[in-house]
């Protein structure tokens, strides 16, 4: 702007407010700042440069050197290492109270009561030598027993103990247990009367006596030979003429023999258990005794517990009626296998055909000449009292779940026994 203009300025506010403004700053009237030339003094330069009069910013600029408002990008960054302190704090007191919460249920967790403790069904499977030594506490012997995979967990064994009240009877000693075995059980050969004097034997279903005698002799360090000599003299143990052995009277089970029985007092023990389960399934006569032995033995490999009962009344029918259509045969894959000396569930035409197995029920009508294992009180019941029932034909078409089909007509059997071929396709080696 030229200075003329400055001058009308200052006559026109001198007009219209009736003093003089000579000695003023003049003000721009459309941005309210000093207009150029307004001021005449010495310093003005600095003054408008600063946006401030000259006297007033000589006052104002110490104070914003001594205290200089911080930019918006330190004060950013201070936020950001706030906030990463805070978080890294957060982050070790939440570790540190995990740590102190999981060693707090690792203490207490064994005292809490209710809590279902996982436990294996039984009666568990191989050999397994299990030691406590002296000054062993419950927990020691639980952790153990966790360990070597006898017991499911230890607090299942430490329950299983409470409740034998037998938790200050533990004995140093070793202990000849299974693997996956019920607490109970464990707790049970632990707890036995001088247990390191005793030989734990488990004798699983569906052995074949000479599988039975091999289980014994490793058991008890008796040598084989000894029970093999013993279990062919079947009258030594009250047996009926017609047993050739002692196959079919070893009953099945866990067993804790005192090291002093020698090898007839244990076959004794076994064979008096067999006579046991005869007996409350109502059967005295040896003659019927022998007889349901041989069906049980026969349902012990041809199903389950769940199908015992109605395959046991199909053998009935079959025996039963010689001139229905098989013609009063068994014909059960299981006994060949036996009398071949074999375990298989595919029998050959030759194989079936072969009159010299005296455990051929293909080509011997009736039942086979004994037993073919030592059956179970489950089986022996369902021999003693088979279900009534129209069936001829049974076959497992799934050996995993053991799912059985029943048909009365041989026509009706092929069409499932498809069913049984169509499994094994589709499920290779299971079926050898």
């Amino acid at each position: 702007m030229s200075g003329r203009t400055g001058g009308h300025h200052a006559a026109h506010l001198a007009d219209s407010h009736g003093e003089a403004m000579e000695s003023g700053p003049h003000w721009s009237e459309e941005h309210d700042l000093p207009v150029e030339g307004a001021w005449q003094e010495p310093g003005y330069a600095a003054g408008h440069a600063a946006g401030y009069p000259a006297w007033e910013q000589e006052e104002a600029a110490p104070f914003f050197d001594e205290h200089p408002l911080p930019s918006r990008r330190s004060a950013r960054v201070s936020k950001r290492v706030r906030r990463r302190r805070r978080t890294a704090v957060f982050l070790v007191v939440l570790a540190l109270f995990a740590v102190v919460v999981f060693f707090v249920v690792q203490t207490v967790k064994p005292m809490l009561g209710g809590l279902q403790a996982a436990d294996y069904p039984g009666p568990g499977t191989g050999t397994v030598q299990v030691v406590v030594p002296e000054g062993s506490s419950a927990r020691d012997v639980a952790q153990e027993l966790r360990t070597q995979d006898v017991v499911a967990s230890e607090q299942s064994f430490l329950d299983a103990l409470d409740a034998a009240n037998g938790a200050g009877s533990l004995q140093p000693g070793s202990f000849k247990m299974r693997k996956q075995m019920k607490s109970s059980d464990a707790v049970s050969i632990l707890l036995s009367i001088d247990a390191a004097k005793v030989h734990y034997a488990a004798v699983d279903q569906n052995l074949r006596i000479g599988e039975t005698l091999a289980v014994l002799a490793k058991s008890t360090g008796i040598p084989v030979a000894e029970f093999e000599k013993l279990a062919n003299e079947p009258a030594l143990f009250g047996l009926p003429a017609k047993a050739k052995n002692l196959e079919g009277y070893l009953a099945p089970g866990e067993y804790r023999f005192p090291v002093k029985l020698g090898a007839k007092d244990i076959l004794a023990q076994m064979v008096s258990a067999t006579k046991a389960n005869l007996a409350k399934a109502g059967v005295t006569d040896q003659a019927q005794q022998y007889r349901d032995l041989t069906i049980a033995s026969i349902l012990e490999f041809e199903g389950n517990e769940a199908n015992y009962g109605k395959i046991s009344g199909a053998i009935e029918n079959r025996i039963n009626n010689p001139n229905g259509e098989t013609g009063g045969r068994l014909e059960s894959d299981a006994t060949v296998a036996y009398g071949l000396g074999i375990k298989t569930y595919n029998i050959t035409d030759a194989q079936k055909a072969d009159k010299k197995n005296l455990y051929n029920t293909f080509a011997r009508p009736g039942l086979p000449v004994g037993p073919i294992g030592s059956p179970a009180a489950a089986s022996i019941e369902a021999a003693a009292h088979p279900e009534s029932n129209p069936y001829y034909f049974w076959v497992t078409v799934n050996l995993k779940t053991g799912e059985t089909l029943y048909s009365t007509t041989y026509a009706g059997h092929l069409k499932n026994v498809a069913k049984y071929t169509a499994w094994c396709a589709a499920n290779p080696g299971e079926c050898k």
